[in-house]
């Protein structure tokens, strides 16, 4: 299915502002709290923390709005576990209008190395299961992420475990600063555009 094809007039707005949809991928439950695979939540809690917003939970997830500098951003954490990120984000499109171009998706990366944060405009799953969903119900890969690097540093067959598991100390001591430059990717994307954003805030 293709956004354009969702909405009668793809440049519906809501007066005086734009909408946005900012979602941070991640599991649901306690067995996934501060894991890699749920880096998305947790930048798009320490966001709700900064700006004293409060989640609630939803049809297919928990969403707080977010208005900055004349922005109106839902904030969407899927209560549809990984595999089916897709359905809860193609839900909120719909409800809120959101165009296709004003969806930002927040997710763990292994392809770039702990540290490395980018945010890129479109570009395959790279067997990342949410993604992968994302891409089978939209039908296309057309949307900005911030690709957060959680590092490949595991042994041949533990992938899953090591995606599913706890950072390390040094990780978990390095994440606050690395959340912090996420959450400016976030603002930038909503004030000066996903291609200004990327030159300005990308981190090899």
């Amino acid at each position: 299915m293709i956004f354009r094809f969702l909405f009668k007039n793809k440049k519906e707005k809501i007066p005086g502002e734009m909408k946005y949809l900012v979602v941070g991928l991640g599991n649901i439950g306690s067995e996934y709290v501060d894991t890699r695979h749920n880096i998305g939540f947790n930048v798009l809690d320490e966001l709700a923390k900064q700006e004293d917003l409060k989640f609630e939970n939803l049809r297919y997830g928990a969403v707080a709005n977010y208005k900055f500098k004349g922005k109106n951003l839902i904030l969407l954490k899927p209560s549809t576990y990984m595999n089916l990120s897709g359905k809860a984000i193609r839900y909120w499109m719909q409800q809120e209008k959101i165009l296709p171009e004003n969806l930002l998706v927040i997710v763990d990366d292994l392809a770039l190395p702990f540290g490395s944060i980018r945010m890129r405009q479109k570009g395959s799953d790279a067997g990342h299961n949410g993604l992968k969903n994302i891409q089978e119900l939209f039908g296309h890969n057309n949307y900005s992420r911030i690709r957060f690097g959680i590092g490949d540093n595991y042994s041949r067959g533990k992938q899953i475990d090591y995606v599913l598991g706890k950072w390390s100390d040094g990780e978990f001591a390095e994440l606050p600063l690395l959340i912090d430059h996420a959450i400016k990717m976030v603002k930038g994307f909503v004030t000066i555009g996903a291609s200004r954003t990327m030159n300005e805030y990308n981190k090899k």
